[in-house]
């Protein structure tokens, strides 16, 4: 029988869903450093980005644990195999950790193009490391712009895709969840298991914990076939946005493990005139420590905290004001899609829209590549055509799906995907309202490169594509301050990005910068509670735990009594205009709910 009331659905969620409900976890705590974060981002930007930054110390200690364990040794002599037998490294993940899982596998590809650009008659001799690594996104490469709704609950979903990358015993599975209870990414797991491949599961919640609470994660942290990293930091500065610190913590753990696997395979494959010629030099994971240590005080200076908090204020004010930033990019292309995709389950503001969606809302921030049409930006950030799902409904129904999804498949073709116009196409949308940002995101080098008064072909596209905006300005990552020519406003965050294959610290300072950045300007907007993610969204059964948790918690209830809000919540936005329902977060509106009934 249908359940029909808020009632009914709120109690088959409690009795039949208590493997989604994850209150226990500590990523999903509220960290004593930021309590109070709203506040002090209302009253003073810096002192509440101070607070979120003072987060990422939990990052290094737990970094030097690990890569003094067993486990890491394991983790890059596995990848070292793989590398010299001709199997690859394909990595996992779903939400942030899928785009993690993209970039790493980007960024290695990055390293070979421009190593046999330089190095032409190279590409013989290390023909196959391009392609030595691969990435499984939970949903498909469709999921970097866009998450697809409630993929992540089935692991049937996520074997079928690793076993699309026809994994064998050559090759090693890294799999990333920072919860490490993703349905999805587990079923990758099994799916590695069953071909024979060397198997690693990185997450950020005790492994005791997670074995005994939740049996899906039981299932493969005791399989002895599977090397389990803990990569534990505690809660995260936001509660719940595992984006955060725990992403951070496992881009540190799988980059500096695939570096140090590459640069000891690359060592003892090739002849020692071809090994220099690739400029690969020692990958010590305690420098990589002591360098990361570095990077998170420099992004702490008395003056990359107020040039950050100017930003903040700067792109905060256009969106209160109704307005609308679009960055443009070229190395950080990578970097700023991550973080602007994440902003929107986060923070329940308009994703990205299709190029043929004129009903739903434009989003606040968009990202473009100024030199090139869409297909071709698509393929020059992946370094591959994207790798996209079109299963049919029988397919969908073979894997076990609930038939409301497999009568209608979510469509995430690459087709679909191509429809996301990030390229140099027109897009009125980003100039049709008022304020409107240009704002050029450049990394490293770029800095004094894109900035140059004799401009480079980048900087040239950049001002034809910005003529019609309102409002120009420069965020700039790196040891260089950029030039002024053309940019009405100039943020340069001075950091230094020590060189290494993956560019590691070329990933890690935006990600840590942008990272802190947006989550400060949607809390100065009021999309936080304290320390809370008051406006999640609810696009799967983790989120929908997660907002029951937060109604709870900011309406001074119980969880029962939340969950049948929430549901009723539900109810209430289907009536809405889908420009305003696509805007509002459940969770939210049923905290006001219940703090409303408990005034009266």
């Amino acid at each position: 029988m249908a359940l029909t009331t808020p009632e009914e659905r709120a109690d088959q969620f409690i009795n039949e869903e208590k493997q989604f409900q994850l209150g226990f976890l500590i990523t999903e705590q509220s960290h004593p450093k930021t309590r109070g974060l709203s506040d002090a981002l209302a009253e003073e930007t810096q002192r509440g980005l101070e607070m979120l930054y003072s987060v990422d110390d939990d990052i290094p200690p737990v970094f030097e644990r690990v890569i003094a364990s067993e486990a890491y040794a394991a983790l890059c002599a596995s990848m070292k195999r793989s590398l010299l037998e001709g199997g690859r490294v394909i990595f996992s993940g779903c939400g942030a950790t899928g785009r993690l899982a993209i970039l790493l596998d980007a960024a290695n590809r990055r390293f070979w193009t421009g190593l046999f650009e330089r190095e032409p008659d190279l590409k013989e001799a290390c023909r196959g490391w391009f392609e030595a690594t691969g990435a499984v996104m939970t949903g498909g490469d469709y999921a970097l712009v866009k998450s697809v709704e409630s993929f992540e609950d089935y692991a049937a979903f996520g074997y079928r895709q690793m076993n699309e990358r026809n994994p064998g015993p050559a090759d090693t599975v890294v799999a990333i969840s920072e919860g490490g209870e993703t349905s999805s990414v587990i079923g990758t797991i099994h799916a590695g298991l069953d071909a024979g491949s060397q198997v690693h599961f990185l997450f950020n919640n005790p492994a005791s914990l997670m074995a005994e609470r939740i049996t899906r994660s039981r299932e493969v942290i005791e399989d002895p076939r599977v090397n389990v990293l803990d990569l534990t930091t505690g809660p995260m500065g936001i509660a719940g946005s595992t984006r955060m610190q725990a992403t951070t913590a496992e881009m540190l753990v799988a980059g500096s493990a695939f570096e140090t696997a590459l640069y000891g395979a690359a060592r003892e494959k090739f002849p020692a005139e071809i090994f220099q010629r690739l400029g690969l030099s020692p990958s010590d994971p305690q420098e990589t420590a002591a360098r990361f240590r570095t990077l998170l005080a420099q992004l702490r200076t008395a003056e990359n905290l107020r040039t950050a908090s100017d930003y903040i204020d700067f792109e905060a004010e256009i969106y209160a004001r109704g307005g609308r930033v679009t960055y443009f990019a070229d190395a950080a292309m990578i970097d700023i899609f991550t973080d602007t995709t994440e902003r929107s389950p986060t923070f329940k503001i308009p994703p990205f829209r299709a190029n043929n969606d004129d009903s739903s809302p434009a989003p606040w921030a968009l990202v473009k590549d100024p030199l090139h049409d869409s297909v071709s930006a698509w393929n020059s950030i992946l370094y591959h055509q994207p790798n996209c799902i079109a299963w049919t409904p029988g397919e969908y129904r073979e894997m076990g799906a609930p038939e409301q999804i497999a009568a209608d498949p979510p469509k995430i073709g690459v087709g679909e995907l191509y429809r996301f116009q990030i390229g140099n196409e027109p897009d009125p949308s980003r100039t049709e309202v008022t304020p409107n940002a240009a704002v050029a995101l450049l990394l490293g080098g770029e800095a004094a490169a894109h900035t140059a008064p004799a401009a480079d072909s980048w900087r040239q596209a950049f001002d034809g594509e910005t003529s019609a905006y309102q409002t120009k300005a420069v965020l700039a990552i790196g040891p260089e301050r950029p030039g002024q020519a053309g940019f009405g406003r100039t943020f340069a965050i001075q950091v230094d990005l020590p060189p290494t294959p993956l560019d590691l610290f070329g990933h890690l300072a935006p990600k840590l910068a942008l990272n802190n950045i947006s989550s400060a300007t949607m809390g100065k907007l009021g999309r936080l509670s304290s320390n809370w993610m008051a406006h999640v969204a609810a696009s799967n059964k983790k989120l929908i735990d997660r907002s029951i948790r937060l109604a709870a918690e900011l309406g001074g209830v119980d969880y029962r009594t939340a969950a049948i809000e929430f549901f009723r919540t539900l109810d209430e936005l289907e009536s809405l205009p889908p420009q305003e329902a696509g805007t509002v977060s459940p969770a939210a509106r049923a905290a006001e709910n219940l703090r409303r009934r408990k005034g009266a």
